[in-house]
């Protein structure tokens, strides 16, 4: 399958430098330079992925974020020249799925691109299975649809791939380091406390009290697990 991405950078020889590099790597490449620019070429290629940096003119990169999320899963990689915690966990909360900061190589970039592609399809390559019923909640892993009574719920594939390892064994602990390795991919390079932000966006949109969770129960001192009685 040839996957189409769209870059989303300010500073042209980076811009070219990566378009350059995946299309050489096989995919499709679809550049902007701003952020209302990217939104209307988002509208218009409907690509497979976004490559996003932060600081861009006039709209910055988390308003483009939170723009595309409001519409769409698609898988989000941000980069930055930012290293501070706040700025990746503010990314993660408006639904990025990964984070990278600069001067990275391409080479890594188009890993943690093939990482995040790969973590949209790995489970729904997965046929024989069928829709799981927990609660009020369906979880369609051919589909990779949610529902909460009867209502898809928009979830980002980190958000869906976290919910769909813990549903799977309804009572069994799981830390962070294990949902950063099974749903973000093995070699992801990231802070671990990263993963609260995805289950609380997640919660968000499932749980009918976030405050107090029902199916994603926080278990203190490890991670976290889907409840045993639902």
């Amino acid at each position: 399958m040839e996957y189409h991405v769209l870059v989303v950078d300010d500073e042209p020889k980076i811009l070219s430098m990566i378009e350059n590099f995946l299309k050489n790597e096989g995919f499709t490449v679809t550049t902007a330079q701003e952020g209302n620019e990217a939104l209307r070429l988002f509208g218009q290629a409907q690509p497979h992925a976004v490559i996003l940096d932060l600081m861009l003119p006039g709209m910055n990169g988390l308003d483009v974020c939170k723009e595309i999320r409001k519409n769409s899963t698609v898988p989000i990689i941000m980069l930055t020249a930012k290293t501070e915690e706040i700025d990746k966990l503010l990314g993660l909360e408006l639904g990025a799925d990964d984070y990278i900061t600069k001067p990275f190589s391409l080479k890594e970039l188009s890993a943690r691109l093939r990482a995040v592609l790969r973590r949209t399809t790995q489970y729904s390559e997965k046929q024989e299975e069928q829709v799981m019923i927990r609660g009020d909640l369906q979880i369609d892993p051919v589909k990779r649809e949610v529902k909460v009574k009867g209502e898809l719920i928009p979830l980002t594939p980190t958000e869906y791939n976290i919910l769909y390892i813990l549903a799977r064994h309804p009572g069994r602990p799981y830390s962070r380091l294990q949902l950063l390795n099974m749903a973000l991919d093995e070699s992801y390079l990231g802070y671990e406390r990263v993963i609260d932000t995805h289950v609380s966006n997640l919660r968000k949109k499932i749980e009918p009290n976030p405050a107090e969770p029902y199916y994603i129960q926080t278990v203190y001192g490890i991670g976290y697990k889907f409840g045993e009685k639902v």
